[in-house]
């Protein structure tokens, strides 16, 4: 058990039992427990298997690799139609995760077995993802932004990608690439600080 979960547990105001049941249940994996993200963070040789977080409606605990899971009970969520790689099992209260206990021992061992085998998820190339026509017109225009966009990592093309054509309107897809061009131009990502 690691100390700093240990503090990150007793400053929550919300799913503090569900938490420490969670938490429980993993550490009944052979996992060793570290704090990443701002939450528990459960590996195996180093590799990220599990998270554990909590949110307004419900807390969770994630699979970093659940896509690679089987799901014979169903119950593995993908958060959103962006998200890759990870799998959640959502929980709004502790019996909830008590019907689930072996289930989720079982979900937790395959998820080491995964990282074991070094398996990995056939994400998306950039390429697939959709690029909003003003963002499109605005590359085309200004070589600079190009060049410095595609000088970017993959991930964070993804991020802006996916941040400019989630808008719904051409207005707002037009003022989200103008606030993030000087951005793009240092050579940042959507998110770095």
């Amino acid at each position: 058990m690691n100390p700093k979960v240990d503090a990150y547990i007793s400053r929550l105001k919300q799913w503090r039992e569900e938490t420490e049941k969670l938490r429980a249940i993993v550490l009944a994996c052979p996992v060793t427990e570290e704090l990443k993200w701002g939450v528990p963070c459960y590996t195996f040789d180093d590799r990220n298997v599990v998270l554990i977080h909590g949110f307004k409606e419900y807390c969770a605990i994630l699979f970093v690799k659940g896509a690679l899971l089987d799901d014979p009970k169903g119950i593995l969520i993908q958060q959103t139609e962006n998200v890759q790689s990870a799998r959640q099992v959502r929980f709004t209260s502790l019996q909830d995760i008590v019907k689930l206990q072996a289930v989720l021992k079982t979900y937790i061992r395959a998820a080491i077995e995964v990282e074991k085998a070094g398996l990995k998820v056939a994400r998306k190339s950039t390429e697939e993802f959709e690029v909003a026509e003003e963002f499109q017109n605005k590359l085309n225009k200004t070589p600079a932004l190009k060049k410095a966009f595609e000088a970017l990592t993959p991930g964070r093309q993804r991020a802006y990608l996916l941040h400019f054509s989630s808008a719904k309107q051409s207005k707002t897809r037009e003022s989200r690439i103008d606030k993030c061009m000087p951005l793009i131009l240092e050579g940042k990502g959507l998110n770095d600080d």
